[in-house]
């Protein structure tokens, strides 16, 4: 049973931290809880990533309307996360370190599929899927070499910063968020600003804190949004509740 234990805590830690905290009894060392704090850090964000873009696939869902999300932002944002998600695992990178990223590849390419679809594009959405899967493929089947997708992996930067400030001016011309959705916006920045740590502890890669730290000021800007037109959106949905009554009413006089 000790055993068992002892398995399941060495995926949080290394033989070294597991000797000092359960056979030393050493809870001082701080390289040991930094180590300890990232890799839980990471496992949380992974668990988390599972479910973190469903209350936005949701909500379009449930109003059959992609309205309001940029469809080039979403295609931009899809692009640096599948770069991401390469770059790290041909890098042998640990999965704690960037196994959201999975996860957040097909929830993202889902809300792509659902903008071309509610759209009127449904032939559109349906390339567009067989075009993603066959690009990731080649991402991470061992088709592209290391090199092209570190300098891949270093346009994420301006390709992440265009594609959040995409939609942000969207947001801006609309006075509106429309259909994005608080929980995933700030579930989003939550796991950005997370992955900076994360990245620095498990990885010590210049590129990836970089990436993760231009990430999380962009979902910053989106979030700021999210509370500022907060009282917007609330309204202009209480004023076309009232309006379908109205229009109801009158209806009834007419009959």
């Amino acid at each position: 049973m000790t055993e068992y234990v002892k398995q399941f805590l060495m995926l949080f830690m290394n033989e070294k931290c597991y000797d000092n905290y359960f056979v030393d009894f050493d809870f001082l060392d701080v390289d040991c809880f930094k180590a300890l704090l990232s890799k839980g850090l990471g496992i949380a964000i992974i668990a988390g990533s599972v479910l973190v873009k469903v209350p936005q696939i949701s909500k379009i869902l449930a109003n059959k309307s992609a309205q309001g999300i940029n469809l080039f932002s979403v295609c931009l944002d899809l692009f640096a996360i599948t770069i991401h998600m390469s770059y790290s695992f041909v890098n042998g990178f640990p999965f704690s370190a960037w196994g959201d990223t999975s996860f957040l590849a097909l929830q993202t390419a889902l809300i792509a599929f659902l903008v071309l679809w509610y759209g009127g594009a449904k032939a559109q959405a349906f390339i567009f899927s067989v075009i993603f899967t066959a690009t990731t493929y080649a991402l991470m089947g061992g088709l592209t070499p290391l090199k092209y997708l570190l300098i891949a992996q270093g346009f994420n930067v301006p390709i992440i910063l265009l594609g959040k400030l995409s939609q942000a001016y969207t947001n801006y011309k609309n006075g509106s968020t429309g259909q994005l959705s608080a929980v995933t916006c700030f579930m989003v920045l939550a796991g950005s600003l997370a992955r900076i740590f994360t990245s620095i502890q498990e990885t010590g890669d210049q590129m990836m804190v970089i990436t993760y730290g231009c990430s999380s000021f962009a979902n910053a800007v989106i979030v700021l949004q999210l509370l500022y037109y907060w009282n917007a959106d609330k309204k202009t949905s209480n004023d076309g509740g009232a309006s379908k009554k109205a229009s109801k009413a009158k209806a009834k006089k007419i009959n």
